[in-house]
């Protein structure tokens, strides 16, 4: 079980991604305004599917949060597009990217023993989006765009800490399967 701390922190940064969601929605273009709300709705599933699985693993439960992930990704595509409408280039090459972590995550909520026997090529795959995220995060800083350098840097912070779930499930699991072979 994690620390209660880290519970904490994770609480922070999520409340700070709400203010984030405040901002856009006040002063920003209905793609911004609509992209931070649904990654906000997709942050906030993913927490909840791998910070307390065992009681979604299950049933409809999981179905329903499974769902709600689908129509919120398919809200972050649109806006995706209103960025490549606008021009908004790096906009819709950030979302891009996150779009091909979302994917991976997907794969490792679902499919975690194909993910552990393909470990090395899921965390290349991974680090090569993030480090494209963290480019981006830098051309905004470039340019003196800070709110959206600050922002880009608080998604990482936040689905990094997905990660760590998932790697703490995989531990939790690689654990089990230990204890069994030494059991049996």
């Amino acid at each position: 079980m994690p620390v209660p701390r880290y519970q904490w922190f994770k609480a922070a940064v999520f409340a700070l991604l709400v203010l984030n969601t405040g901002v856009y929605l006040a002063s920003g273009t209905l793609s911004e305004g609509l992209d931070s709300i649904a990654w906000l709705t997709l942050l906030a599933l993913f927490q909840l599917e791998t910070g307390y699985g065992q009681v979604l693993r299950a049933g409809p439960a999981v179905t329903a949060v499974r769902a709600i992930r689908l129509v919120a990704l398919a809200v972050i595509g649109a806006a995706a597009a209103g960025f490549l409408y606008n021009g908004e280039w790096l906009d819709a090459a950030n979302s891009g990217l996150w779009i091909a972590v979302v994917v991976l995550l997907e794969v490792e909520v679902r499919r975690p023993a194909d993910v552990a026997a393909q470990r090395a090529r899921f965390t290349a795959a991974a680090a090569l989006l993030y480090a494209g995220l963290i480019a981006v995060m830098f051309v905004w800083l470039a340019r003196g765009e800070w709110f959206d350098a600050y922002d880009a840097a608080l998604w990482l912070v936040a689905f990094a800490t997905i990660e760590m779930n998932l790697l703490e499930a995989a531990r939790r699991a690689a654990a089990g399967r230990h204890t069994v072979r030494t059991v049996a």
